[in-house]
């Protein structure tokens, strides 16, 4: 889950507007424009096909620029989701409960 959830303008007074973008979306961005994943390895990471981590990933920006092309609030919450367990096989080098280090992985 993401430590922030909701972002937006500090300039202005409380907005009305608010895109809402889903756990699923966020993560697609995270794994691909902060990871630098690739739509495959980002794929395979939320085991999901190529074609709908595009689908997710389209909807995502246009939703990031809406926020920061009208001042819209962004609000991070729902969607299609699993949250992992720190002891899962599946964790990659893109979840966020683990580490890694040379010699191996490290959970916190």
């Amino acid at each position: 889950m993401p430590e922030n959830t909701s972002f937006g303008p500090m300039d202005s007074e409380q907005r009305d507007d608010v895109v809402i973008m889903t756990v699923d979306e966020y993560e697609t961005i995270r794994l691909i424009d902060l990871v630098g994943f690739t739509q495959e390895e980002c794929a395979k990471h939320m085991n999901v096909a190529r074609t709908t981590v595009q689908g997710i990933y389209t909807g995502a920006r246009h939703k990031l620029a809406q926020s920061l092309v009208n001042g819209a609030v962004l609000r991070i919450e729902g969607g299609e989701y699993r949250l992992c367990d720190k002891d899962e096989v599946q964790c990659g080098p893109g979840c966020h409960k683990r580490r890694h280090r040379r010699g191996g992985t490290v959970n916190f």
